[in-house]
């Protein structure tokens, strides 16, 4: 790059003060330095846009790598599996012929699969005590629409 040093400005100010004179030298002054910030500016989008296409390029590389490690781990998995199911195939087939398999009782199936103890919806809205209910307007009793109006009503309270 260019050597600019101050005595070398001061040349290059004083040269121009004599070719272009004292009344246009603001405005060529002027000039010259938007034309240095565009192409300042410009030179910074170029550098950034450079950096942008190498992250996208190491990023495909990236995923093109970690997409061939996901299949060789899906593969091992699935070979696993499979050898794991010859296995418990061949084990089965002892098991089957002594035990005989149970009915499916869905009363048991319900009474297994519902929500119970403390993470019940009915446990958890109870566990509130009263006063924080009725300082925080939680109702605790259902009302129809109707019942409401005529509690709450006007003309029913006279």
């Amino acid at each position: 790059m260019i050597d600019l040093g101050v005595s070398k400005l001061a040349l290059i100010a004083v040269v121009a003060l004599i070719v272009v004179g004292p009344e246009r030298l603001p405005k060529i002054a002027r000039m010259a330095g938007n034309l240095f910030g565009r192409a300042q500016r410009y030179m910074a989008d170029i550098k950034s846009e450079v950096n942008r296409q190498m992250e996208v390029e190491e990023f495909k590389k990236f995923r093109e790598e970690s997409a061939s490690a996901f299949k060789e781990v899906e593969n091992s998995i699935n070979s696993t599996v499979q050898e794991a199911n010859t296995n418990l195939s061949d084990q089965a087939d002892i098991f089957e012929t002594s035990f005989e398999k149970l009915p499916l009782d869905e009363r048991a199936v319900w009474d297994k699969t519902k929500r119970q103890g403390r993470n019940s919806w009915g446990v958890r809205r109870t566990a509130r005590p009263l006063w924080f209910k009725r300082s925080a307007g939680v109702r605790t009793r259902v009302q129809s629409g109707a019942a409401r109006m005529k509690r709450f009503h006007h003309s029913a309270i006279k």
